[in-house]
């Protein structure tokens, strides 16, 4: 089967290095990159060894004269609307990284955009790879622990300036404008993902966040630790999204009527029944081709070898949610108040 084809718009998101260190691919081929500064663009040209004839410093120009299946954006969060603007109309599917737009004004105007041309608008999140989280969901909805209760989400690391983001990527992701917040939008969005999916889509009853910042000689313009509650009619959840851990984590905790859920890492996950007096360990084989990477996954979608759902955790159902919560949580951050949606 022909490769799918992809471009990249923008390279100022260092998870673009998930495509540009593994640019050999058997079932997606990158055809296109676009970024407006030359000199990144060069610098990557010349670190990953891209063809310069791929290299644009114009999305229209990149789009007319590629015409990729699909385009997958890796820039600001504030920039998504307008990658979604210029490839919407021109039936170019599209693939964001989390989260999915800045405020809910942008994200209906993306909803509206993918409706309206009929193309997929999929939301990309590296838990959506964890297999941990996979078999957690299917143990909820089997009813292994019985109703869902309580949920806990810890996502983050030190901060990014102390993990060595690139200078590009710190320039909008410590900007409240071009990334709508700081730890709060971008490791909360995480936990409002898990939330929204494994509550079926439910919207919480209320919203409550918190946030904090602990380094503002680091971080002068946004949070860098954020607490967000959210409640819903038969459980509650905690995320806890931060710039201030002292050690990476992605993990998650679910506790039932009967027994608890804890995903540790991508293919760990601990469980144990109220009846069971000891914890059962399980390490997890990584998800089958193509649910383990992003690209194959929506090379997947565009080939209709998979059917986009739209409810799930990929796509604009959940993630419409999502923002919803994060413009409640900042909301609630700086007044203080509970947010009842």
């Amino acid at each position: 089967m022909p490769k799918t084809r992809l471009a990249v718009a923008g390279l100022d998101h260092d998870h673009v290095f998930w495509i540009l260190h593994n640019l050999e691919r058997d079932d997606v081929e990158f055809v296109g990159f676009y970024d407006e500064r030359s000199v990144l663009s060069a610098r990557y040209t010349q670190r990953f060894g891209l063809d310069p004839a791929s290299v644009y410093g114009d999305l229209d120009v990149m789009l007319d004269e590629v015409k990729p299946d699909g385009v997958v954006a890796f820039s600001s969060i504030f920039a998504h609307l307008e990658c979604v603007r210029k490839a919407a109309p021109r039936g170019i599917h599209v693939m964001v990284e989390k989260p999915l737009a800045v405020n809910m004004e942008h994200a209906t105007e993306m909803q509206s955009l993918a409706q309206h041309h009929n193309i997929h608008l999929l939301i990309n999140y590296e838990t959506h790879w964890y297999v941990s989280n996979q078999e957690a969901y299917r143990l909820v909805q089997d009813g292994y622990i019985g109703n869902l209760r309580k949920m806990v989400v810890h996502d983050g690391h030190r901060g990014p300036v102390e993990v060595g983001c690139t200078p590009e990527f710190l320039a909008w992701l410590t900007d409240p404008v071009l990334n709508g917040g700081g730890a709060i939008v971008d490791f909360g969005c995480y936990g409002a993902n898990l939330a929204t999916w494994l509550s079926g889509n439910q919207r919480p009853t209320s919203v409550f966040a918190i946030t904090q910042t602990f380094k503002p000689d680091v971080y002068p313009n946004v949070d860098d630790d954020a607490v967000i509650v959210l409640t819903y009619p038969q459980m509650n959840v905690v995320i806890q999204g931060s710039w201030n851990w002292a050690v990476s984590r992605k993990d998650m905790e679910l506790y039932g009527e009967k027994g608890k859920i804890i995903a540790t890492d991508s293919t760990t996950l601990h469980h144990q029944l109220t009846s069971h007096e000891f914890e059962t360990l399980d390490k997890l084989a990584p998800r089958p081709y193509p649910h383990h990477d992003p690209f194959s996954y929506f090379g997947a979608v565009i080939r209709g070898e998979i059917m986009s759902d739209k409810s799930d955790r990929y796509g604009l159902v959940n993630n419409m949610l999502v923002v919803e919560i994060l413009d409640a949580a900042r909301k609630s951050a700086q007044t203080g108040q509970r947010i009842t949606l």
